[in-house]
């Protein structure tokens, strides 16, 4: 997959994977597994872009004695995953031109 839009789909998909509930790192990798390939050396990144955007925010908590960063989406986060979706019918007439399925002919 083309790697800027994998990045940006990966960025949807941290996104909506927080909007259902705040996790921590290896939990979101865990969870998007079956959907994406996602390693810690590409997650961490999305995370400290989406928390410099303030599309997340973060907390530390202890577990097991250890601290635990957690992550949560906040309101400028999930205006971004409405956009995305607001604007994915435009992404799909470019994938049928694409495949030579112009929907004007």
């Amino acid at each position: 997959m083309n790697t800027q839009l994998k990045k940006g789909l990966l960025d949807i998909c941290v996104l909506a994977e927080l909007e259902r509930k705040e996790s921590y790192g290896y939990a979101i990798i865990q969870d998007l597994k079956p959907l994406i390939e996602i390693s810690e050396s590409t997650l961490y990144p999305i995370l400290k872009r989406l928390l410099n955007k303030q599309a997340i925010t973060s907390k530390n908590q202890i577990h097991n004695n250890r601290i635990r960063k957690y992550y949560q989406i906040t309101d400028i986060g999930k205006q971004e995953i409405t956009e995305f979706i607001s604007e994915w019918g435009q992404v799909e007439k470019i994938f049928q031109f694409i495949k030579g399925e112009d929907s004007n002919g």
